[in-house]
């Protein structure tokens, strides 16, 4: 499900404009971005948790020339 069917379908189970919801939609995901950037954990029991972890780095190959 891409952004606007996503809102699409809120707009509809809400019964709020589709402008009203592209907000709404728009200010909880920005909300969860932004804590995950100050390094909380969201989560929202049933559904799921966002969290963000650090990864050691890793060495990629150039394609055509297989240099690392």
């Amino acid at each position: 499900m891409k952004k606007a069917e996503f809102i699409q379908a809120v707009s509809e189970k809400a019964g709020l404009s589709k402008k009203d919801t592209q907000k709404a939609v728009d200010a909880a995901l920005e909300a969860i971005s932004d804590a995950l950037v100050a390094g909380k954990e969201v989560s929202f029991i049933g559904f799921g948790t966002f969290s963000t972890a650090t990864r050691a780095a890793r060495k990629a190959r150039v394609p055509g020339t297989d240099r690392v």
